[in-house]
């Protein structure tokens, strides 16, 4: 029986966009995900109560704005010199199949919706750039880490200098990343809740499942699956930042009337 040769392997592992994980490799991104969530799990679990971020003063808020914009610009200029440079070297054929897509804009148009609808309580300018921000950073909670993972991974390596464009790509893009997630702080309703930790933990073990298999391109069942439910969690973690916190049983409301104070005092 005639055995398939090295380049036909190469094809195999190589279908997508990046290179999957195998042997040692394989194992070793498991653990580290799989500590990763436990860690995260761990600080949620200590998490007494919703943290709320510290709004940035105007100044801030206009530097946040420009290193966006910035971002993304630079992002889409270094994105054309990457395909240039593919085109040139013959690597830029067609771009495989993405089926998670659809779920990604079903999952950023119900966010929005769903902010929108919890924010009525809102000014009206509030409500619209908190669902704004949701449907812009869900993805990126998702985004990051995964681009960490790929980032040494991407398929086809750009010559002459494979991490010279790996780079050339991912820096920008983490760029975007970052200062996208930073709008999170201009919405007065985020919070940082157990729920919201949790449901990232939840993602980061959803990885290490994905990453004991291989963390393959999602163009087979298995990795679809994975994909389409860690980034179903990101976005989960995403409305969890928004979702209005109940108030704990037996805590003291600050707001209560000086009246009931001093019958307090009286009965007493």
């Amino acid at each position: 029986m005639k055995m398939p040769s090295a380049s036909a392997h190469a094809a195999v592992t190589q279908s997508g966009t990046w290179v999957g994980y195998a042997g040692t490799a394989r194992i070793a991104l498991a653990l580290v995900l799989v500590a990763a969530a436990v860690g995260v799990a761990y600080a949620g679990a200590r998490l007494r109560r919703p943290l709320r971020p510290a709004q940035p003063g105007r100044t801030a808020r206009f530097a946040i704005l420009v290193t966006w914009v910035f971002a993304i610009a630079a992002f889409l200029v270094c994105l054309t010199i990457y395909a240039k440079q593919a085109r040139q070297e013959h690597l830029l054929h067609a771009v495989p199949a993405n089926n998670v897509a659809p779920v990604t804009a079903i999952c950023v148009v119900a966010i929005f919706i769903v902010v929108l609808l919890i924010g009525r309580s809102q000014s009206q300018g509030v409500m619209l750039a908190s669902a704004a921000i949701a449907a812009m950073a869900a993805p990126m909670i998702f985004e990051f880490p995964f681009d960490v993972i790929v980032m040494a991974r991407t398929y086809p390596a750009i010559a002459p200098d494979p991490a010279l464009y790996r780079a050339l790509f991912f820096v920008p893009l983490f760029l975007v990343e970052a200062t996208t997630l930073s709008l999170l702080a201009f919405s007065p309703m985020v919070k940082v809740s157990r729920a919201t930790v949790f449901s990232f933990a939840a993602m980061l073990a959803v990885f290490a499942a994905w990453g004991l298999t291989g963390f393959a391109y999602p163009s087979a069942p298995v990795p679809y699956a994975f994909n389409v439910l860690s980034k179903i969690l990101a976005f989960v973690t995403a409305l969890c930042l928004f979702l209005p916190q109940r108030a704990q049983a037996g805590t003291p409301d600050p707001a209560a009337s000086p009246s009931s104070a001093v019958t307090s005092a009286t009965v007493v």
